[in-house]
């Protein structure tokens, strides 16, 4: 059995869609569904059983897990987090993005089971140190948020617990793709800028702050989830790598690039007007992103991930304007 945790958001379910794909549905899913609308994420996927979180982490804590398992647990693929970068309440990031990882992690070492989590490119902070996923820099990263910081310490954790021999920690870049409807305002741009532009014909970018920088000229790694879920899954086919690797396509793309590839998808002409970048966000905002790749090509993962403009518009002609889910198809 493969339990997935966060099975029903935006990576979760891609993984989910990807195993069933192969034929695999002997899956326990774990998430938290609440009052939202994510529920829809999972309503056409095929899996075994599903557990709310909080259910989840009892069972964990109580050591009842087991016996909810019929069959033996081939690995945790642990998605399950709070992903807001402006979330303000450490103590609630500790509990999610820590506290849980670390239930999840012992419970499958104890279980002899893969452990694939997920870190998160935050952790890289400003950038200025680079994005190299060598795990003897860990130490020297200085994330921006409180969301990075909570990723950077299981990252630590598992590195001076030693687990980081036989686990695998993913920094996933800027994924975008179907079943992200249920983020707020941490869905990709992608989402927002098909809504923005079917309702005015236009789409507000931030400028830039920086001399250095063109105005929508700032710059990130952007990922496919498709490509993001098959990265997740070469680690749980090869069990002999292990450690921090980041989960990017490994080269950059501007904003004005990504707003061009959604105005073509949707057959429109370019119309952006710029906007002042917020006062929250302005000492934080990452100007540049893009993951250095080298690790995870020497683990064996050789697929070149599809270029952002068929990204773009897989994503809006196949789902968007549908309005279809992962495993609609």
């Amino acid at each position: 059995m493969i339990i997935v945790t966060g099975g029903a958001g935006l990576i979760g379910s891609a993984v989910i869609n990807a195993l069933n794909i192969r034929g695999i549905d002997n899956i326990l899913v774990v998430d938290h569904l609440g009052l939202s609308e994510k529920w829809r994420n999972i309503s056409s996927l095929r899996f075994n059983d599903y557990l709310e979180k909080d259910s989840f982490e009892t069972l964990l804590d109580n050591g009842n897990l087991p016996s909810r398992l019929p069959d033996p647990l081939e690995a945790i693929i642990h998605l399950g987090a709070c992903s807001s970068t402006t979330e303000l309440d450490a103590s609630y990031l500790i509990r999610n993005n820590f506290e849980y990882s670390r239930k999840a992690a012992l419970f499958a070492q104890k279980q002899q089971a893969r452990f694939i989590y997920a870190s998160s490119a935050a952790t890289y902070g400003d950038g200025k140190l680079g994005f190299s996923d060598d795990e003897e820099l860990l130490n020297r990263l200085r994330p921006m948020n409180m969301y990075g910081y909570s990723k950077q310490m299981f990252d630590i954790w598992a590195q001076k617990h030693g687990l980081l021999r036989n686990i695998v920690g993913l920094k996933y870049y800027n994924v975008f793709g179907p079943n992200e409807q249920h983020k707020g305002e941490m869905r990709s741009l992608v989402h927002k800028a098909y809504q923005q532009i079917s309702a005015t014909g236009r789409l507000k970018l931030f400028k830039s702050d920086r001399p250095d920088y063109a105005d929508g000229e700032q710059v990130r790694d952007f990922v496919y989830v498709k490509d993001a879920a098959a990265m997740t899954l070469h680690f749980l086919d090869n069990r002999e790598a292990s450690g921090i690797f980041n989960v990017g396509g490994g080269s950059t793309a501007s904003w004005n690039r990504l707003a061009a590839a959604v105005f073509a998808a949707m057959e429109l002409p370019v119309a952006i007007d710029y906007i002042d970048m917020p006062e929250s966000i302005r000492n934080t905002y990452q100007y540049h992103t893009c993951a250095e790749t080298d690790k995870i090509r020497r683990a064996g993962y050789t697929a070149s991930p599809v270029s952002l403009e068929d990204a773009v518009s897989d994503y809006i002609r196949n789902y968007l304007v549908p309005n279809r889910h992962l495993g609609d198809e």
